[in-house]
């Protein structure tokens, strides 16, 4: 595998947000996620759960709830604003303001007969306030019967013609074409409960039969019939707050999240043989989070939760998938599918960055050799350099370190911002004039020489500029011929400043001629989304992984894959690399050993040795430690291309700096949860 001495950085204080609400669209398979700062997250569930898009958040805006309109998202929050995004430009495309103070709630119909999709807020107020959403806006259209006492849950009935509504004490149901309230039901506060405490609806459900089931702070999940407006059926489910509800798409199974962490479900069950006589029983209770289940969603086969504990949690129903399969296995994603970490490799440099600033940092030096496993003593502990705040009230979106470690830059997604460091003296500088091609980008990258800069745009387009002494200017901006509106997420500069490689959601690989500026070659698309794009220094070979855990090797001189790729593809990956549930993140390559590919993930990094075999399906794929016990004669024998370790654990950055030593950054999964405020007390046995 080789040996490498290790800066081991602990010191990014990378804090994750709350996850606030969710929304999934069943038609093409895509998660939203709002975080407590306002930022989106859209993961694609039918490309391995990948993280595929991330808008950033923006101070003031707190995302209350989430909702699908087709391919189009909708977001309301307690600011009183109804904001739709720009899913290619990764930005809210306008906002619209309700007049009925914060908004607790979004929902709007699944379909629509006439073409014009109605939607609905719930304010403070009182009021619920109808919607239509149009080809290019949102149109206010009308309020139904005002309330006393705000709106905090929402849900259309299946056929659009009946809204029902959870407030404060009770539930109401709306009569869409007339606007009035139609039935009132009142919410029973709980056994031991003060009369003077409010029960808060906090989520609602509206099933085709026109029963309604309701979620309270009393702890309660209640079932109740919407045509009489009579209680059915009351589940004391826990002494806390049941804050969110979902239902299956065939409406046989409901799932609620807790106050105290837990995700119970109920299905829509016989207790009799002949079928007749149908209940909602409580069948099991999954304990995956240890603060606030704020969001749920139930898709086909799993249950999908976040809260304040800011992972979000996939789990597959047991009686939905096979047993003993990837598909069966719980998944926990617990940080971002890019990189938030830049490495000046020539300066030693590091830049964390965080939604409100960006820190720089030297790495610290060691003195002497050690043996394999060793702690070197520290000669220089690592120094914070420089704390660089934001202008303005967008959260940083993407930021980039020049090699040379000479040059800063970051983007929101209305401004962008370049720097002059220098590193002697400690100081930093700020380029005032900047061309007007480059407003904002959706990623960076500096060329290895720090000459110049790539700032990913619009339409999948890069902007191209030279980095003077004094100032920058503006080359030219690279743009695919596909004619693609989908953001690039990828950028990677050859070390020979030849060649530029981009890629973006739609799936697309384009390589650039830096000399020539133009187009070179598109890579064949594959049906997966890449994660991790590299180009090698001295073959101009362009790997590609995908979020399949799919390895693709590209002759950029031949304009074909490699020999090595197609045997590869050919024999097929091990499946336990396939079933790994993260995915690669970074792709670089050993300068000592050519051959040498080193890739990671959040757990492990790798490195693949094109000049070994590849790991047959019944070998043995993390097997180091077998091979150091073996002699010599079978350790050749049994040796395969993948060697992977796992030393280092929640990994955010990999990197191998010049002097080939290298920079692994870990942020661990409890020192994040230490920074969590107190979860609600459970008692334990005998306390």
């Amino acid at each position: 595998m080789g040996e490498f001495k290790v800066h081991r950085v602990r010191f990014f204080d990378y804090m994750p947000a709350a996850i606030r609400a969710m929304a999934f669209n069943r038609r093409t398979e895509r998660l939203a996620l709002a975080r407590a700062d306002g930022a989106l997250e859209i993961f694609n569930f039918a490309d391995n759960y990948f993280q595929e898009k991330v808008i950033p958040g923006q101070d003031g805006r707190a995302v209350e709830a989430l909702c699908w309109v087709g391919r189009r998202l909708f977001s309301a929050g307690l600011n009183g604003e109804i904001t739709e995004y720009d899913l290619e430009n990764l930005r809210p495309r306008y906002t619209v303001e309700a007049y009925g103070g914060p908004i607790w709630t979004i929902s709007a119909v699944a379909y629509s007969l006439s073409g014009c999709v109605p939607c609905q807020v719930g304010c403070e107020d009182g009021t619920v306030k109808m919607f239509e959403v149009l080809e290019d806006r949102i149109q206010f259209q009308r309020n139904l019967d005002r309330q006393k006492g705000r709106i905090i849950s929402l849900c259309w009935h299946p056929s659009a013609s009946l809204i029902a509504a959870g407030m404060m004490d009770m539930i109401r149901i709306f009569d869409v074409e007339t606007g009035r309230a139609t039935h009132r039901l009142l919410v029973e506060r709980g056994v031991g409960a003060s009369k003077s405490k409010e029960v808060v609806v906090w989520s609602i459900a509206f099933l085709s039969d026109h029963t309604i089931i309701s979620g309270d702070s009393a702890g309660k999940v209640q079932i109740w019939d919407g045509l009489t407006g009579t209680l059915a059926r009351t589940h004391l489910v826990t002494k806390w707050d049941v804050l969110a509800l979902s239902v299956s798409q065939d409406e046989s199974s409901l799932v609620a999240g807790t106050s105290e962490g837990t995700v119970v479900q109920f299905q829509f069950l016989s207790s009799t043989l002949d079928g007749q006589n149908k209940d909602w029983v409580r069948t099991r209770t999954f304990k995956n989070h240890s603060h606030d289940v704020r969001a749920l969603v139930h898709t086909e086969t799993a249950v999908v939760s976040g809260g304040m504990d800011t992972q979000l949690v996939v789990r597959p129903l047991l009686d939905k998938v096979e047993k003993n399969t990837q598909e069966s296995a719980m998944r926990k994603m617990a940080f971002p599918h890019r990189s938030l970490v830049c490495c000046a490799k020539k300066a030693g440099l590091l830049l964390f960055q965080f939604p409100d600033h960006l820190e720089l940092w030297r790495l610290g030096e060691s003195d002497g050799h050690g043996n394999p496993g060793d702690s070197l003593p520290v000669k220089r502990k690592p120094e914070k350099l420089i704390q660089l705040k934001r202008k303005g009230e967008d959260h940083i979106c993407c930021s980039a370190l020049s090699p040379c470690g000479g040059w800063l830059a970051y983007s929101t997604v209305t401004s962008f911002r370049l720097y002059r460091l220098q590193n002697n003296t400690i100081s930093i500088t700020k380029v005032s004039k900047l061309p007007k091609d480059l407003r904002s980008a959706h990623q960076l990258c500096f060329s290895t020489d720090s000459s110049r800069l790539f700032a990913s745009s619009i339409n999948s387009s890069v902007v191209v500029v030279a980095l003077n002494q004094p100032e920058c200017k503006y080359l030219h901006t690279l743009k695919p011929k596909s004619g693609s509106r989908e953001p690039v997420h990828l950028l990677f500069a050859s070390e020979d400043g030849k060649w530029l490689a981009t890629a973006n959601t739609a799936c697309e690989v384009q390589v650039y001629n830096l000399d020539k500026i133009k187009l070179h070659c598109t890579v064949p698309v594959y049906g997966s989304c890449p994660t991790a794009i590299a180009i090698h220094p001295t073959s101009s070979n362009l790997v590609v992984v995908h979020a399949d855990q799919q390895i693709f090797e590209y002759s950029l001189v031949q304009k074909e894959y490699t020999e090595w790729s197609r045997r590869l593809q050919k024999q097929g990956l091990h499946s336990l690399w396939l079933e790994r549930d993260t995915p690669i993140t970074h792709v670089t390559f050993n300068p000592k050993h050519p051959a040498h590919i080193i890739l990671h993930d959040m757990f492990m990094f790798c490195v693949i040795d094109q000049s070994l075999p590849l790991p047959e399906a019944k070998t043995r794929l993390f097997n180091q430690m077998i091979l150091r016990s073996l002699p010599e004669p079978m350790r050749i024998l049994h040796r395969h291309a993948f060697k992977m370790c796992k030393t280092f654990q929640n990994l955010m950055c990999v990197r191998l700096l010049e002097d080939h030593s290298l920079v692994v950054v870990e942020r661990p999964l409890l020192d994040i949860m230490s920074q969590l405020p107190a979860p609600v007390r459970q008692k334990r046995f005998a306390t």
